[in-house]
C-alpha cells in the first residue's frame, strides 16, 4: 500500500495539469509540486487514505463509488493519470469548498459507523480501535486541510503510487 498525500494547487498549476496531454507530463507537474512542498497546502495521509476514503464511501476502494462530496475527499474527482502505476485524482476549486463543508460535518462516531461497515477481506489492515484512531486522526487532518485550500480557493489533487 502506497502512502497518499493531498496538495492545494495555486491556479496556475491546477490549469497546467488539466492542460498536459499525457501522463508523462502530468507526472512532470506533480514532481514540481511535490519538490516545491508549499506548506500548508500539503496533506500526507500516509496509508490511513484506503481507510478514510472506505469510510467515507460505500467501504469499497474505487474512484467512483460513494456519494458527492464525501467521496471527492481522497479517490474521486476527475482522474488525471491514466496508467495503473499511479492516482491523481482531481478535485475543482469549486468542488474543495463543497468537500471542505461536507468534512465539517462529519463525526468521530459517524466516521466510526461507517468504519465498522468495511468489509475486512477486503482491508489490508487490521480492523481494530489503532486502526481506526489511525485513521481518525488522519481525517481530522484532511478536514483542516480541505478547510484551508476552501479558503485559500485553491483546487486540490490526491496522489499515490499503486
Amino acid at each position: 500500500m502506497s502512502r497518499g498525500v493531498h496538495f492545494a494547487l495555486s491556479a496556475d498549476r491546477a490549469n497546467a495539469l488539466l492542460k498536459a496531454k499525457s501522463d508523462r507530463a502530468r507526472m512532470e507537474i506533480v514532481e514540481e509540486v511535490e519538490e516545491a512542498w508549499e506548506e500548508p497546502f500539503v496533506c500526507e495521509t500516509d496509508k490511513a487514505w484506503d481507510g478514510i476514503h472506505r469510510s467515507l464511501t460505500d467501504g469499497d476502494l474505487l474512484y467512483d463509488n460513494g456519494t458527492y462530496p464525501l467521496n471527492h475527499c481522497i479517490c474521486g474527482g476527475k482522474q488525471l493519470h491514466r496508467g495503473d502505476d499511479y492516482t491523481i485524482s482531481f478535485v475543482t476549486a469549486e468542488q474543495v469548498v463543497e468537500v471542505a463543508a461536507a468534512l465539517q460535518h462529519v463525526t468521530k462516531a459517524w466516521l466510526r459507523e461507517k468504519y465498522d461497515a468495511i468489509d475486512p477481506e477486503h482491508y489490508e489492515f487490521g480492523m481494530d480501535d489503532e486502526d481506526f484512531e489511525y485513521i481518525w486522526e488522519n481525517f481530522v487532518d484532511t478536514r483542516e486541510f480541505y478547510a484551508l485550500a476552501a479558503q485559500a480557493g485553491r483546487a486540490v489533487i490526491f496522489t499515490a503510487d499503486c
